[in-house]
């Protein structure tokens, strides 16, 4: 009888073992061993992360996305994004749609390389893509590869510029919207700022579009004002918690990753956001006024032009400087309710330099946004129109700040009191506009 219950006794000993042994690998093995749940799969219907920002990064790149728009002018083609690419990092790209509410098809993307970078790594770039068929395509986005679509976290940017049943007429809110591009670093220059908006709005200006890194605070509470009221459209524009970007406008010069925070890309950007909402738009800095010498305001101005240049798409503007260490003597628009307030007054101001022509003298521009298709600060890169230098004695810009020319003396100036034929509105004006800002007491 020992002998059997020394036998039960060892099997016991070994059913025991075996038993600590299979508890001991299950809990140390790792999770990733253990029973695998099916993988998801990527939800039909869409967008479920819809982009608000202004600048978007695209994920498994180096690449910025800024906005989509529905532009069928090239051939076969259907949508337009614009964005940022680093320059050495350019793939192949994938266009995906949602169509409605549900995911649609893929198709190949074409990337265009604007021709202007001045050297620095990123450039302003389109991707054109075409809508797949039986798609009415609301949100766009972009791969690296076809086909693998993971619409959790994949930003979707909504297509701007879709067509309407209108009529041209109909769908055009604007006759005239300025773009400027772009605020950054402490600019406060109130004063200056207030009288160049009040300006425009008794030229025509329907709208102002900004594109606002940041500001000084005083000039931030105007902005505010004027966003407020509609004449003014804010586009927040974070370009430096993306990359390094630049002060300056070439890359040796200055270094950074992008040319003058972006400003290649915002005025793009603006060009196609103000497409099918503006008969024109002017492209110009905070500090210039595109004036009509002979003519009361835009309006007058363009439908001349218009008439005797209708195939014309792109208005160049001579830029004229009205150095700011010159003021007029007699002091009359010294006015004391603006002493106060930070800035350039530019009714001081009223000496111009001649251009120098016998090197690059820059323009600014007025165009009609549909026939245009790439622009850079001073001429438009690619367009469906022709282009007309207007006369300086038709129409310049009063530039009002530090000299060109620094060497020319007051009396190798020209005196330009153009604004001054403003005087009894525009005070007024811009004392309103200063007071709602509470910059003025009331």
């Amino acid at each position: 009888m020992d002998k059997p219950k020394r036998v039960r006794g060892k099997f016991f000993f070994l059913f025991i073992a075996i038993l600590i042994f299979i508890l001991c690998f299950t809990v140390r093995t790792p999770r990733t061993y253990r029973i695998i749940p099916p993988p998801h799969r990527a939800p039909k219907t869409c967008p479920l992360q819809i982009s608000e920002r202004s600048i978007t990064p695209l994920n498994n790149t180096k690449h910025l996305l800024v906005s989509a728009y529905m532009d069928q002018r090239v051939n076969g083609l259907d949508v337009r994004i614009i964005g940022m690419f680093k320059r050495d990092s350019i793939q192949k790209l994938h266009c995906v749609f949602c169509c409605a509410g549900q995911l649609g098809g893929t198709t190949p993307g074409t990337i265009l390389e604007h021709t202007d970078n001045f050297g620095f790594p990123y450039v302003t770039t389109d991707v054109m893509c075409q809508i797949p068929p039986n798609c009415n395509a609301t949100h766009v986005s972009l791969m690296t590869q076809p086909g693998k679509v993971w619409l959790v976290d994949q930003p979707w940017l909504p297509i701007r510029n879709k067509k309407t049943n209108g009529t041209e007429k109909d769908k055009l809110q604007f006759n005239f919207t300025v773009c400027i591009s772009n605020l950054f670093g402490n600019y406060n220059n109130v004063l200056q700022f207030a009288q160049t908006l009040e300006m425009y709005r008794l030229l025509g200006v329907d709208r102002v579009v900004i594109y606002n890194t940041s500001c000084g605070p005083d000039l931030d509470r105007l902005l505010q004002t004027y966003s407020r009221e509609g004449f003014v459209e804010m586009v927040p524009w974070p370009i430096d918690q993306h990359l390094n970007p630049s002060r300056g406008w070439l890359f040796s010069l200055s270094g950074g990753d992008v040319h003058y925070f972006g400003q290649l890309t915002t005025l793009n950007e603006c060009v196609y956001r103000s497409m099918d909402r503006s008969r024109y738009v002017l492209l110009n800095d905070i500090d210039e006024i595109i004036m009509p010498y002979k003519h009361n305001n835009l309006t007058s101005l363009m439908d001349v032009l218009q008439q005797q240049h209708p195939n014309t798409g792109v208005y160049l503007i001579e830029n004229h400087i009205f150095p700011k260490k010159h003021f007029e003597p007699s002091g009359r628009f010294h006015l004391p309710q603006w002493n106060g307030v930070p800035g350039v007054n530019i009714l001081e101001h009223i000496y111009r330099e001649d251009p120098n022509r016998q090197s690059y003298h820059p323009h600014k521009m007025i165009v009609q946004p549909r026939l245009v298709e790439w622009t850079s600060v001073h001429e438009v890169l690619k367009t469906y129109g022709q282009q007309f230098k207007v006369p300086m004695d038709v129409c310049r810009i009063i530039h009002v700040r530090h000299p060109l020319r620094g060497s020319l003396t007051l009396e190798q100036l020209n005196e330009d009191q153009r604004l001054w034929d403003f005087e009894e509105k525009l005070i007024p004006s811009v004392d309103k506009a200063l007071r709602r800002a509470r910059l003025l007491p009331s």
